[in-house]
């Protein structure tokens, strides 16, 4: 019933914190980053107990129910941008764990009309986050207010050029007209200060990141090893695409972090944790 899941999202939001983030001392941390971790084990474990036989419906509502339960929990705070990031670990599970193609068709249609059903009935986002995801596809209907950020990114790579104005020299940088240039828009003062060249290599560097985690889930001594190396692709492939889209004009902003690179404890001792899981496994992989 509603009063039960009400409950359950109160009870759920003081284990997390009522807020985002939790104060320690003079240090901060944000649970909801450390929670893709948590997930991204448990997922893991849960397909690899299945043995890798086909799924059933009722196997993939457990999947759901796993993962759906944080996603409520963390958009009822509400940080969308990190509820988006537990798809990915969920997906992944998915389609590693033997999903067929008319379940997956299934899935992707019943999300589609769910998503729609949330967005014309108003009440599962914010006005102000609706507003972050509509203006991507046209800044210029509020240069000042919601796609103000969207057009000083794209001023600011477009001014970058093919080598960049150099190190702490973007005139959107330091000028301040980019917001928050050290947090989510971190690829667009890279841009301007390094240019197109500079943004390439970064990418390379990821992409060369991504084939590695790749190439340890194919040689991982078991099946679970390679679920969780999974997962951890699943979610800095999404996180990439998601962040350096948003920051030339191709995805809304949504507030997800560039792995190891946006400023962030919280999102640098994730990626940090995960990579430390995956050298794990990698060195298990000839462990009888």
């Amino acid at each position: 019933s509603s009063d039960l899941l009400a409950a359950v999202l109160a009870v759920g939001q003081k284990a997390l914190g009522a807020r985002r983030w939790i104060r320690i001392g003079h240090m901060q941390f944000q649970p909801s980053e450390w929670v893709k971790l948590v997930l991204i084990l448990a997922v893991a474990r849960y397909f690899a107990n299945l043995g890798g036989r086909s799924l059933t419906w009722k196997d993939i509502f457990k999947a759901f129910a796993l993962v759906g339960l944080p996603m409520l929990l963390v958009l009822k705070q509400p940080d969308l941008g990190t509820t988006l990031t537990y798809m990915p670990i969920l997906i992944a599970g998915l389609f590693l764990g033997g999903i067929n193609l008319r379940q997956a068709l299934i899935l992707s249609t019943a999300g589609v009309v769910l998503v729609a059903g949330a967005w014309s009935s108003g009440k599962m986002l914010k006005p102000y986050q609706k507003a972050r995801l509509t203006s991507f596809i046209n800044p210029d209907n509020d240069p000042k207010g919601s796609g103000y950020q969207i057009r000083q990114s794209l001023i600011a790579v477009g001014s970058g050029g093919i080598w960049g104005k150099g190190a702490a020299k973007g005139t959107q940088t330091q000028g301040d007209f980019l917001p928050i240039p050290h947090a989510d828009f971190i690829f667009a003062a890279f841009g301007e200060e390094h240019g197109f060249v500079g943004a390439i290599f970064v990418l390379l560097l990821y992409f060369s990141i991504l084939m590695r985690l790749i190439q340890n889930a194919q040689t991982a001594a078991d099946l679970p090893g390679s679920l969780i190396i999974m997962g951890i692709v699943a979610v800095l492939t999404f996180q990439i695409a998601v962040n350096v889209g948003m920051v030339i004009g191709f995805m809304p902003v949504t507030g997800i972090p560039l792995p190891l690179m946006s400023y962030g404890g919280s999102s640098v001792l994730f990626t940090f944790l995960a990579l430390g899981v995956v050298m794990n496994v990698r060195m298990r992989r000839f462990v009888n």
